[in-house]
């Protein structure tokens, strides 16, 4: 295949089984739901082959207001890697994003391109999964209540330094929210839903690592029995206490940002990431 054989065009609808082919391909657990979700809430590019419209490769950009924006999902056909499309692929996503702050998490085999592209390391992600265990429900915790997603929204801006308001109401659709409530009005909350071989457990955000065990205990107790799966950011300390509850730690990513922009200490930490591609 030639250079002149492939073209990159907008990521639509009509990509989603390709796209899911190569995420199988490279050993990714998404299913097509988990590609819809992605494509509602970003717009990226598909490389096809022509003739056939054969989807060799993708990327996309879930942009946050213009805060920043998280790129991610990016797949190259095996037997089209080492030709530089990757590069060209990210080149086309740096073009979308214009002047906003963007993150991603790094896999081995994108990490040294990312690095090229002036990606900076700014932690280890961690991912660990398993089969949820039952427990006592901690106190204090509850679902959600639909007038309270608005404050959901803020307690994850200040968290995570971007309005993400898109990706939280989305979330609400189709996952459920469990909140820390401290006198009536929620001091942090914890989301699950459908995704990969099972569900996932994040964003969770509250403002220390207490309150997050209790967020992560509280939704573990709800799924017990089924396959759930979280990625935390190591410095967050809760790497043992998720091993100790049967979670156990299968790899990560690293992530990455460009530029890296210093922000002052915020009350609400991310204990757990959206997903990986979402941060």
């Amino acid at each position: 295949m030639t250079a002149k054989a492939i073209e990159l065009v907008a990521f639509g609808p009509e990509h989603l089984k390709g796209a899911l082919a190569l995420s199988q391909q490279a050993g990714w657990p998404h299913r097509i739901e988990d590609w819809q979700t992605a494509l509602a809430l970003s717009t990226g590019f598909a490389a096809v082959s022509r003739p056939g419209n054969d989807v060799i490769g993708t990327v996309l950009l879930t942009s946050y207001r213009d805060d920043a924006a998280s790129i991610s999902m990016v797949l190259v056909a095996k037997a089209m890697r080492g030709r530089g499309l990757g590069r060209k692929l990210m080149e086309a996503a740096l073009a979308l994003a214009g002047n906003r702050p963007l993150r991603l998490v790094a896999t081995d085999d994108g990490l040294p391109l990312y690095q090229k592209l002036n990606f900076e390391r700014t932690g280890v992600i961690a991912q660990h999964q398993g089969i949820a265990r039952s427990s006592p429900l901690p106190a204090a915790i509850r679902p959600i209540m639909p007038a309270e997603i608005p404050t959901a929204i803020e307690l994850d801006r200040v968290a995570f330094g971007a309005d993400r308001a898109d990706l939280i109401s989305h979330l609400a659709k189709i996952g459920s929210f469990a909140v820390l409530d401290r006198a009536g009005a929620p001091a942090g909350f914890a989301v699950l839903r459908p995704f990969g071989r099972g569900e996932v457990i994040g964003p969770v955000v509250t403002k220390d690592v207490g309150d997050a065990k209790a967020l992560i205990a509280h939704v573990l107790a709800s799924c017990a029995g089924r396959f759930v799966r979280i990625d935390t950011d190591i410095t967050t300390g809760l790497g043992p206490w998720l091993i100790d509850q049967g979670l156990d730690h299968v790899g990560g990513g690293v992530a990455m940002r460009r530029p890296v922009v210093a922000r002052s200490a915020a009350p609400f930490t991310t204990f757990a990431l959206a997903n990986q591609a979402l941060g």
